[in-house]
């Protein structure tokens, strides 16, 4: 080995030695989210986005536009109705609450309570499918729904 050679083999195998603990050491890629057994599991930015609603006995379908609350750790949103009924927009506020239950709260006018929605996450839907209860505050009928996602959240 010629002499001044030792030095460099030592300080290539110091540098490959600290790349391999480097390369061990480095954060690895975020693992797939796993599908969420209940709501309580379900991250509230997975409520963000674009829904439809189906109402048992009502035709057609309603959009749901739902967003990150300004003000808590929950939704805000609007909810706009057509078919055969004249068109009608509708404002909605709510979260997951301490049972797991998707609650909405929905207002005609931004002021008052028009109708409550109280929905559970339906197994293996991955977040994308509550089926529940919507009633109507003015005469406290109800109406089963189902709302699903339409975009993705993962």
């Amino acid at each position: 080995m010629r002499q001044g050679s030792l030095p460099s083999v030592l300080l290539i195998a110091a540098c490959a030695i600290s790349l391999g603990a480097f390369a061990q050491d480095a954060p690895r890629p975020a693992a797939p989210l796993a599908c969420p057994s209940n709501a309580q599991d379900l991250p509230v930015d997975a409520l963000y986005g674009t829904w439809e609603a189906r109402f048992d006995g009502v035709p057609g379908v309603a959009m749901v536009q739902l967003a990150k609350h300004p003000d808590y750790a929950g939704v805000k949103g609007t909810i706009t109705r057509g078919g055969d009924t004249p068109r009608s927009t509708a404002e909605l506020a709510g979260d997951i609450d301490d049972d797991g239950v998707l609650a909405i709260d929905e207002s005609q006018d931004g002021r008052t309570i028009s109708g409550t929605w109280s929905g559970e996450l339906q197994a293996g839907s991955c977040g994308r499918e509550f089926r529940g209860t919507w009633r109507n505050a003015a005469d406290d009928s109800t109406r089963s729904f189902v709302l699903n996602k339409t975009g993705s959240w993962q």
